[in-house]
């Protein structure tokens, strides 16, 4: 099996592709290496649908036979610790509605959201789908899954709570996915009641990336 791993940031998934082999592929950068027995390639296109969605359709040049969301995600529940890592079975799309099997059978559930959510919306979503954790990409790589007759996984990390108190991180997405970091350094120096919250969000991030790669890890072992 061939497996593409979809992430948004190359940070989410730094730790499982640490050593693996970097090269361009038009407009993409493609990581390339095995995790266990399974060969895989990576692919960090950026947040959101519409990146995810062109990560895929690159992906299929490699002959793929699988594809896989993975990467941050927050959590609705307060049963979810933050910097823990998960698979998922099943993912539900907050716009369309739309439902997508995982080829996973245990795991938790997930909803994918057009935007980054904050606590009103996590709440909001909690409440309406009983999902315990948001993202903004996996039902794409859901759907595209889907409709090219790929096998589906997901894998997902907190790093951050339902009632964390964090910027608005959408005014810093760009219109192709892409965090701009300096645009939020510059806004997070002269907001200063922000800097612990962005401080344990950093830490988070980097504690849920390890777990992230264990547990991708773990579970692609036990494939058949």
């Amino acid at each position: 099996m061939i497996l593409a791993l979809i992430a948004a940031l190359p940070s989410e998934i730094k730790p499982l592709i640490r050593g693996w082999q970097k090269r361009e592929s038009g407009s993409q950068q493609v990581w390339s290496g095995r995790v266990g027995t399974v060969e895989a390639i990576a692919l960090c296109p950026g947040m959101g649908a519409a990146a995810a969605v062109r990560a895929c359709e690159a992906a299929l040049t490699y002959g793929i036979d699988a594809v896989a969301s993975v990467g941050y995600a927050g959590s609705l529940s307060c049963g979810l610790q933050v910097g823990s890592a998960y698979a998922i079975r099943e993912v539900i799309d907050a716009i369309t509605g739309e439902r997508f099997a995982t080829d996973t059978s245990q795991g938790q559930k997930l909803i994918t959201l057009n935007a980054v959510a904050g606590p009103d919306e996590k709440r909001k979503l909690a409440g309406q789908h009983q999902a315990v954790m948001v993202d903004m990409e996996a039902s794409a790589v859901g759907r595209f899954a889907r409709d090219h007759n790929l096998r589906f996984y997901a894998f997902k990390a907190i790093t951050d709570g339902p009632n964390d108190k964090l910027p608005d991180f959408n005014r810093f997405i760009s219109s192709d996915g892409q965090l701009r970091t300096a645009a939020l350094a510059a806004w997070a120096a002269v907001h200063p009641g922000y800097w612990n919250a962005l401080g344990r969000l950093g830490r988070n991030s980097r504690h849920a990336a390890e777990h992230l790669a264990a547990v991708i890890s773990h579970c692609l072992e036990a494939l058949p």
